[in-house]
């Protein structure tokens, strides 16, 4: 194994801090604009993106990379809110479908608004259209990198099948050890 260079970890501990401080002013923003928690926004999001705002909470747990446990603790706050029901999964008995209240919908579609302009203002006027590529550049090295080192991990395989049965069916049949 390479050693780290010092400048290696300036670069990185420099990145971090960034993300770390863009995320919380993000979240501030959020909150102080509409209510919602950096967590409503998240799920709100992604069902937003969903067919129907609806997903399986398996799916939702895969796309949020969340724990079984917080997902389904942030669920039900928000369906005691009036933002999110939970249904049967009408494929898998066993399964919950996560699905969008008019509420819930009216809700995220307003902290989209807000997100988007917070994005605008503090990331990409900062950046400019030249930065911004490398950003999206250095993004999708990033995360082609993860999806390496998650097909590589035996328990990420199996929860991506577990979530995603028709688009990883061989690994659906032999699912090996479940992440918990």
């Amino acid at each position: 194994m390479t050693a780290t260079t010092a400048s290696e970890l300036a670069a990185w501990r420099a990145y971090s801090t960034a993300h770390d401080q863009l995320a919380a002013h993000l979240s501030r923003e959020l909150t102080r604009a509409t209510g919602l928690s950096e967590a409503d926004y998240r799920i709100l999001d992604a069902l937003l993106a969903a067919p129907g705002g609806r997903m399986r909470a398996l799916e939702l747990r895969w796309v949020l990379q969340w724990e079984k446990s917080r997902l389904s603790h942030q669920v039900g706050r928000m369906a005691r809110r009036g933002l999110l029901g939970r249904e049967s999964c009408a494929e898998d008995a066993r399964g919950w479908d996560i699905t969008l209240t008019p509420e819930g919908r009216e809700a995220g579609e307003r902290a989209r608004l807000v997100r988007e302009h917070s994005v605008r203002r503090t990331v990409l006027e900062a950046l400019g259209p030249d930065r911004l590529a490398q950003l999206a550049e250095t993004a999708a090295l990033l995360s082609a990198r993860l999806e390496r080192v998650a097909e590589e991990d035996p328990s990420c395989r199996a929860a991506r099948a577990e979530a995603f049965p028709e688009a990883f069916p061989e690994a659906s049949a032999n699912p090996g050890p479940s992440p918990g």
